[in-house]
């Protein structure tokens, strides 16, 4: 490998053939992870026999790779020792407890201090599927929802996971305390969600939207509020907030869908409880539980709640079960 300045000229050997670029950036420059060196790729950092080249491309005998690492733009996205609370690790994925306020991808206007940065910098390979402002990102979760999200280290683990949230067929259960009293056990929301023609930021029932189901259960009633149970049977976005504005019992304390607020707390009342989902290094259903963030507890409080029916949340969710399948036949 020859260096002139900041740049770098490599010839392909017999030993490297077959591999991934990335990969092989990552080798040469080992303080970098496999996406910062995407990264370089994706900018045209990179030229392979002197044209612009992608991260899954496989080099092949006597490539001549040019690196020039130094005029990446800095301003690109950056690995920061944000601690993550990991439910779960494997060289496949991580799971993570996300906490209330975190955003999980750079977007206009959230640059730094995201999930990706974090795990940019606790994981040295992430999967690429999403681009290179999401990588290992397969589902989110707003801002402000806290709980379990999974994410993919490999392109490989990455479409395993991803399928079964196109078929619908992990389990995701979520935990609101929403406006007013539900007298029912359980019920149905069945409306097909997209933008709102009068709010930018918000989506909204409307027809010709994407199909959205929603199952609840009713967990506690307070005086004015209501503690429930979430399935998701679709995931769209804001689908759980969307649904319960819809039939007049929007998430508590949500600044888009909801009217009450609470002083102690920014943001909606939704925790995102449990994950079950299938992991491809065992094939085996899986299931990922954060239990309810101090926040969430704190709103409880403002309302009197005892904290008596949490100690026992993984049974009353079991026990409403049948609420919660209702229309999944």
């Amino acid at each position: 490998m020859n260096e002139t300045n900041d740049v770098m000229v490599m010839t392909i050997d017999a030993s490297m053939v077959g591999i991934r670029l990335d990969k092989v950036l990552s080798m040469v420059y080992p303080s970098y992870s496999r996406n910062q060196c995407a990264l370089w790729i994706d900018h045209a950092n990179v030229l392979v026999n002197d044209k612009p080249s992608k991260p899954s491309y496989k080099v092949k005998l006597n490539d001549v790779i040019l690196i020039e690492p130094s005029s990446i733009d800095d301003s690109t996205i950056q690995p920061q020792n944000i601690p993550l609370d990991i439910l779960y690790e494997d060289h496949d994925v991580i799971v993570i407890n996300k906490p209330k306020g975190m955003v999980v991808h750079p977007a206009a206007g959230h640059t730094h201090d995201t999930l990706v940065n974090a795990l940019l910098y606790h994981c040295s390979d992430l999967s690429g599927i999403n681009g290179i402002k999401r990588p290992g990102i397969i589902h989110r979760l707003d801002k402000d929802t806290s709980g379990v999200l999974i994410a993919a280290k490999n392109d490989t683990s990455h479409h395993f996971i991803a399928d079964q949230f196109a078929d619908h067929t992990t389990e995701k259960i979520y935990i609101a305390l929403v406006d007013g009293i539900i007298n029912e056990q359980g019920g149905s929301i069945d409306a097909p969600i997209g933008k709102d023609p009068k709010f930018r930021l918000r989506q909204a029932v409307v027809e010709g939207g994407k199909r959205a189901s929603t199952r609840f259960a009713v967990l506690h009633r307070f005086d004015h509020h209501t503690l429930v149970a979430v399935k998701l049977l679709t995931g769209r976005t804001h689908q759980i907030r969307v649904h319960f504005d819809f039939i007049h019992h929007p998430v508590s304390n949500d600044p888009l869908y909801g009217k009450t607020t609470l002083h102690s707390v920014d943001g909606q009342l939704l925790h995102a409880y449990r994950l079950k989902v299938v992991l491809p290094n065992d094939h085996m259903v899986h299931p990922f539980t954060a239990p309810l963030p101090s926040y969430f507890n704190d709103a409880l409080d403002e309302y009197g709640y005892t904290h008596d029916i949490l100690d026992h949340l993984d049974r009353l969710i079991a026990s409403l079960s049948d609420a919660l399948k209702i229309g999944m036949e």
